[in-house]
């Protein structure tokens, strides 16, 4: 899940913009850590990714490739088959 930030982000491969930590193709690294909403662990990577979020990842950045599991998530979602 996304954390807000101050600051709107211009993501550098598609041209998104966005106020959320994480949520472009190549994310800025937080100012601080946050703590991920799937498995409560602190972490400054904004691409963390873990086992109980992997069992929740439906959708693909058609630009990027990056995984999420919710549409918003990405700039262009794209629902993964026999997700």
């Amino acid at each position: 899940m996304s954390k807000e930030t101050t600051q709107p982000r211009v993501c550098e491969t598609c041209g998104a913009t966005t106020t959320e930590t994480g949520h472009l193709c190549r994310p800025f690294k937080p100012v601080a850590p946050y703590v991920c909403a799937y498995c409560g662990a602190e972490t400054e990577d904004p691409r963390h990714m873990c086992y109980p979020q992997i069992e929740h990842l439906k959708y693909q950045c058609e630009h990027c490739g990056r995984l999420a599991a919710e549409p918003s998530a990405l700039c262009h979602p794209k629902r993964i088959s026999g997700a």
